[in-house]
């Protein structure tokens, strides 16, 4: 399990997860090397940020399409604090470099065509990429740090980020000074290796962080927090119903030569198997 927390003040609102565990079962299902951990892990933790926002049954996928090493990251995540994702790498034999392309931001909010908004990214500069995409796509100044370190023996040592974003009207003081505070305080990694809390983190930001008056400090308020974890809806009947849409020929070829039909599932690898049987209506239509 993971943990995030949010809040508000009067200038800005603020997310705070620690994806440490999150991160951690992902390679566990995946078997990532850190090269590819390292990027994957950052978007799982976007992922649970960005998913914080969503309302309802709200549902967003983070999608990357690039050059370099990693080549696809997909990574849904909704309201309730789930996520699941996976990637794709170019082959082993590819030197590994990091990407540049695009990202699609996609927010299923329950009509008829769901949300999605495109991004360029830069692997190597993520954090600034995103910055990017929340002022010019949604008008909201945003600041995001993010936590991503391994141990010697290749686990998640920590992972987690912070992300403000600035309320409409936010004052030009209080601006200027969340612009030094950021520059002042240290790395997200070595905030979290400390042990501090995300509670203290948040502390840590609004520390000394007054507004009009020096002898008054911006309060904040904790409105929400809960555990986040890397969770996978799949079940049978939806990989049932995918196979459906294969045909009834199709089917029938590939059960002819196989005698059965197996599907894994890439979120979190578990497999399903569907025997001729399975398909005795479909097939005898």
């Amino acid at each position: 399990m993971g943990r995030l927390i949010r809040g508000t003040s009067k200038n800005a609102r603020f997310f705070i997860a620690d994806t440490t565990d999150i991160v951690q079962k992902a390679m566990d299902i995946h078997g990532y090397d850190v090269y590819s951990g390292d990027i994957f892990g950052k978007f799982c933790t976007l992922a649970v940020l960005m998913g914080a926002t969503l309302k309802g049954k709200d549902k967003l996928t983070l999608r990357t399409d690039t050059d370099g090493y990693i080549r696809n990251i997909i990574v849904n995540s909704d309201s309730n604090g789930n996520i699941k994702g996976y990637l794709v790498n170019q082959s082993e034999g590819e030197v590994k470099s990091l990407g540049k392309g695009i990202m699609r931001i996609i927010k299923d909010m329950g009509l008829k065509e769901p949300y999605t908004a495109i991004a360029d990214i830069d692997y190597s500069k993520l954090a600034n990429d995103i910055s990017y995409y929340f002022y010019h796509s949604e008008q909201v100044p945003t600041v995001i740090a993010f936590a991503m370190e391994f141990t010697n023996d290749n686990r998640v040592l920590c992972a987690g980020a912070y992300m403000v974003q600035l309320l409409p009207f936010a004052e030009e003081e209080f601006i200027t000074k969340l612009e030094r505070k950021i520059e002042a305080i240290r790395p997200m990694n070595e905030l979290m290796k400390g042990g501090m809390s995300l509670e203290k983190i948040a502390n840590l930001l609004y520390d000394d962080m007054d507004t009009e008056d020096d002898s008054l400090v911006e309060e904040y308020q904790i409105l929400e927090e809960k555990e986040v974890k890397y969770e996978c809806d799949c079940n049978s009947d939806r990989f049932y119903r995918g196979l459906l849409t294969l045909g009834k020929e199709e089917l029938q070829k590939i059960l002819d030569e196989e005698g059965e039909i197996e599907t894994e599932c890439q979120f979190c690898g578990k497999k399903y198997k569907f025997e001729k049987k399975d398909f005795d209506e479909i097939l005898k239509k």
